[in-house]
């Protein structure tokens, strides 16, 4: 007799769910990928663990209930992860200021980012690995070990983002502004996405069991794809607008002169700022005890000079305590060409030439600095550090600093003059400065007539300081390194950047991520169509799919029913036959019968004693 029910039981497996691992088990160790598998998640061996699952029911209520904190720390992790590669712009920034605190230079913002990726891929790898034992039909079970390093990452998470929360609260206009840029890019990309996780969604929601279940699957799904679609209507970014309103590409100052070819604030730096078509050279000055106007940007010296060789006990003293004779002697380049960390992670090699050059190069004046200016005709702006308390040029450091741009010879209209110390004297004693403010009311900017401002870039995330624009006021802002932060500044008809990237900047002719609103709206549509014509097949495919499957079962059902029913009716007629044929009278009847037989009556056998003739 046959089993029926395990034959249903086997059939309805195969049936609904069929190995999709075909691939694995001819090219693999199949018991090797399960052992894999569950060493990685469970911390055991497949072989200790035998327990399976039934379909679509994962793990155990324990499980479930922690299911969630996993999810919490891959999107915490990821978002993390996002935020610090987008603030790459600002990582000299950060590692400058680690530096200030450590007095170790090291590229602390790639740490970070190495650290944020690792907690990124563990949690990823984590929910892969459980999908793929769930999809082998084996009941999950995390590690305590992995459940612990996840609070751990969660803890960590928002740890940094307390930290960006507390002491970094502009990051997120950063990451607002990249979205301005990215988001037409993202909500495409995030369309291509949903068609892709339509197909496990697909498959997990025909086989479900319930409506409740296929709700709750199905609808999340089905709103965020609405959503994506919706998207446009809610999107801005100034880099899709029509090719004849884009403005004239932003010129450059050169920050610090050009910091990735040569040692900053140094001759070296400004010449190839202004070999790299830098409109204005951007630096920062500082005054010496002895009233000799020079340039540094740090608060020390220990950074960009070789101090703590010369004067190891004063490393930490303000710039403008030392006499200039001093610092004209010490180095202000070997830190940049001859250590093996330099200022920026992406800086290309220099040449023996410049390395050279580098490692010879002094602190400058701020006259050497206004030579090069008018010999080359660019603009000069810089920030200008008042003393320290009890220096001698304490309450008239503006004054000295105008009469030693006014005695270099300088076209006046080449200084941009941006301190915000004594603009009364200033603008008596040289009429000629170009004066630049900062973030004032417009009405202020009005009154004291100045028409250019200079601005953090990340201000531009409030309507693209439209009002500025509306009052003809030219804007700079600061620091641009990346390309796509120029991009935004040019497709915001930003007039000037400073930036320390001036001759990867320079060669952009058109601005990246650019699209005319025609454009967007043809790929918008596009999109939309054919990946809800695609979604629709595939939900489609695996309903047929499932609907043939149940057709086959019903037939291997009726089949092993039909079968069994006729072999007891066989063996019932077979055993009949049999006893009717043992009887000698059905036997000679039978014969009888024959066709051309005689009837027979039959004798005794008699047996006979006679030998057999050979």
């Amino acid at each position: 007799m046959l089993n029926v029910n395990n034959i249903e039981t086997e059939s309805q497996e195969t049936g609904r769910w069929r190995n999709f691992n075909s691939w694995i088990k001819r090219n693999f160790n199949y018991e090797c990928y399960l052992n894999f598998l569950t060493g990685c998640y469970s911390c055991k061996l497949e072989a200790e663990q035998r327990k399976s699952r039934r379909p679509l029911c994962c793990c155990s209520l324990l499980e479930i209930l922690f299911y969630p904190w996993l999810l919490t720390a891959l999107c915490l992790s990821v978002l993390l992860v996002f935020v610090w590669v987008e603030s790459s712009n600002e990582y000299n920034g950060f590692d400058w200021v680690v530096f200030l605190g450590t007095g170790v230079w090291f590229f602390w913002s790639l740490v970070l980012l190495s650290l944020f990726g690792i907690l990124a891929a563990y949690t990823s790898l984590l929910l892969v690995l459980g999908f793929l034992l769930c999809w082998e039909g084996k009941e999950l079970y995390l590690h305590w070990y992995h459940k612990i390093l996840i609070l751990i990452v969660i803890s960590m998470c928002l740890f940094f983002f307390w930290l960006l929360c507390t002491y970094w609260k502009d990051r997120w206009l950063t990451i607002g502004l990249s979205l301005q840029v990215y988001a037409p890019y993202l909500h495409l990309s995030s369309i291509s996405v949903m068609v892709l996780l339509s197909w496990p969604v697909a498959f997990y929601l025909i086989h479900l069991e319930g409506e409740a279940l296929q709700v709750a699957v199905g609808l999340p799904f089905f709103l965020i794809l609405l959503c994506l679609y919706v998207m446009p209507f809610g999107n801005y970014s100034p880099c899709i607008q029509e090719k004849d309103k884009l403005g004239p590409k932003p010129s450059f100052f050169g920050h610090r002169g050009a910091p990735m070819l040569g040692p900053e604030n140094t001759m070296m730096s400004f010449e190839k700022a202004v070999e790299h078509g830098a409109f204005g050279l951007e630096s920062d000055v500082h005054i010496s005890y002895d009233h000799v106007p020079f340039l540094m940007h740090d608060l020390s010296l220990r950074r960009t000079t070789n101090i703590k060789e010369v004067l190891p006990n004063a490393s930490l003293r303000h710039p403008s305590l030392f006499d200039w004779d001093f610092l004209a002697t010490l180095n202000a380049g070997k830190w940049f060409s001859h250590s093996q960390i330099k200022p920026f992670y992406h800086m290309k090699p220099l040449s023996e030439a410049d390395k050279e050059k580098a490692g010879n190069q002094k602190i400058p004046k701020l006259t050497d600095l206004l030579e090069l200016a008018q010999k080359e005709k660019k603009l000069v702006i810089f920030d200008l550090n008042s003393p320290v308390p009890k220096h001698p040029a304490r309450k008239e450091f503006v004054r000295l600093v105008v009469n030693v741009i006014l005695a270099s010879g300088i076209e006046q209209h080449l200084i941009v003059w941006l301190p915000g110390f004594d603009r009364k004297y200033v603008r008596s004693t040289a009429p000629g400065f170009q004066h630049v403010g900062r973030l004032f009311t417009i009405e202020r900017l009005t009154k004291e007539n100045i028409s250019r401002i200079n601005v953090d870039y990340k201000r531009l995330f409030y309507n693209g300081l439209r009002e500025y624009k509306a009052a003809n006021i030219n804007i700079n802002i600061y620091i641009v390194n990346e390309p796509w932060l120029f991009s935004l500044a040019w497709c915001s008809r930003i007039q000037s950047v400073t930036t320390d990237n001036i001759q990867v900047l320079n060669q952009i002719n058109h601005p990246y991520f650019f699209m005319t609103p025609s454009f967007y709206m043809f790929m918008w549509i596009l999109m939309d169509v054919v990946s809800a014509i695609f979604i629709f097949a595939v939900f489609y495919f695996h309903w047929w799919r499932e609907s043939q499957s149940e057709k086959i079962l019903k037939g291997i059902s009726s089949y092993t029913e039909t079968p069994s029913v006729s072999l007891q009716k066989e063996n019932t007629e077979n055993e009949a036959a049999l006893n009717v044929m043992e009887s000698p009278e059905t036997l000679t009847k039978s014969v009888g019968e024959l066709p051309g037989s005689q009837s027979i009556n039959p004798e005794p056998v008699q047996e006979t004693t006679q030998p057999l003739m050979p």
